[in-house]
């Protein structure tokens, strides 16, 4: 895409193709997840999308592109195009706080934030969602997607999903 400063059209259909929920955790928004990462319109009525997958081979990325063609489609735009690209790669920093404040209510602990420049904190630990603890454990990498491992409690001994740092 051409790296011009969005139209206010581009800007309302971003929001609009970021409102879609994420199919694999609903609570979640495409722009609370980070994947929508720009809209172009090319001509009336013509409207290219860039989708960047959580990671290659996203079973997901057809869902989502699916219901950002729909909703795009429902305001009036005829023709909708959904590019995946790969280039920069999705990381778990491209979750906005919203994105991570809503996993944590959702039960789902969110991936640690890092420090753009400096020091790689060395802080292992996961936080319980349900009662804040630290002291947590890995009962099995991957959970109900490959993006989240299944943790436990020590504390209170409710299991929770991690969503995992990339």
């Amino acid at each position: 895409m051409v790296t011009t400063a969005p139209t206010a059209l581009e800007t309302e259909l971003l929001a609009l193709a970021g409102s879609v929920p994420d199919p694999e955790l609903p609570v979640l928004s495409l722009a609370d997840l980070g994947v929508v990462r720009g809209v172009r319109v090319l001509a009336p009525g013509k409207v290219d999308v860039e989708l960047t997958p959580t990671y290659t081979g996203c079973p997901a990325i057809e869902a989502m592109t699916a219901d950002i063609e729909q909703v795009l489609h429902e305001h009036g735009v005829a023709e909708v195009s959904v590019r995946t690209v790969l280039s920069p790669a999705w990381s778990t920093d491209d979750i906005s706080a919203e994105g991570r404040r809503k996993l944590t209510e959702f039960g789902i602990a969110p991936p640690r934030a890092h420090a753009v420049d400096g020091p790689v904190p060395l802080s292992l630990s996961i936080r319980c969602p349900h009662c804040g603890s630290t002291d947590t454990e890995l009962l099995s990498r991957f959970s109900s997607t490959a993006c989240k491992a299944l943790r436990r409690c020590a504390s209170c001994r409710e299991p929770f999903d991690h969503f995992k740092e990339l």
